[in-house]
């Protein structure tokens, strides 16, 4: 049950190109957000759709996979674990920001 702890699996498309960076060590990260759409009928009968962002990001072999296959629009599956962690923005406010660290990824659809 230890493997179950933190894991997530997410199906949706890729709201922007991934941005890649080669660290120093030469090691690839990549940055990008995926987007997951819940649809359901409101009291009024009314079709909605809710959508949900997600950053998510990976590191070397499927950092290099994302950077040559991956594009906006792009349906993917991800699975992974959730982190969290704060930084300072410009102004010197202290932001947090939660992330799936991607460990394995699955191109579905056509787009």
């Amino acid at each position: 049950m230890n493997a179950l702890k933190n894991r997530v699996q997410l199906i949706g498309n890729l709201g922007n190109t991934p941005e890649i960076i080669t660290l120093e060590s030469g090691k690839k990260l990549a940055k990008f957000a995926i987007a997951t759409n819940e649809t359901y009928k409101n009291s009024q009968g009314e079709k909605i759709t809710d959508t949900q962002w997600h950053n998510v990001v990976a590191w070397n072999k499927t950092a290099e996979i994302i950077e040559k296959y991956l594009e906006k629009g792009k349906e993917v599956m991800i699975e992974g674990k959730l982190t969290s962690r704060s930084f300072e923005d410009k102004e010197g406010n202290k932001r947090y920001i939660t992330e799936v660290i991607c460990n394995e990824l699955l191109m579905l659809g056509n787009k």
